[in-house]
């Protein structure tokens, strides 16, 4: 581990492709809304890193909403706190605290925070040969 500084804040962060990593995700929304970019509402932090998989943990601030996108990749969108709606063409997700929901490849969605609210987003590529 190693100590790194980003701008106001220092904390002590291992490699984002370590052998082993481990967090406490409480802690880690603690230091998202502390961040200067949590004023405009949501901030994000990659927690891992690695060729095929990608972690994610983001933090919404209530009735902030994420623009359709979508990923090249699988993905896993786990709720931690707080309350999020996900639309996906005409159906929404409404999920909750300890919610978990996986998309297919390239799947168009929207996010929508009813409530402030913390979640992993978990995104898997396809291996290529």
């Amino acid at each position: 581990m190693t100590d790194q500084t980003d701008g106001a804040r220092q904390h002590v962060s291992p490699s984002l492709a370590d052998r082993h990593l481990e967090f406490e995700l409480a802690a880690e929304a603690e230091r998202l809304k502390a961040e200067p970019k949590w004023s405009s509402g949501h901030s994000a932090r990659t927690l891992i890193k690695y060729d095929d998989l990608r972690v994610v943990l983001l933090a919404m601030a209530a009735g902030q909403r994420m623009a359709e996108h979508k990923a090249e990749g699988r993905i896993t969108v786990h709720v931690v706190s707080g309350h999020i709606q996900l639309r996906v063409s005409d159906k929404t997700f409404d999920l909750r605290t300890g919610g978990l929901l996986a998309l297919d490849r390239a799947v168009p969605h929207d996010v929508i925070a009813i409530e402030e609210s913390v979640f992993l987003l978990t995104i898997a590529w396809p291996i290529r040969a």
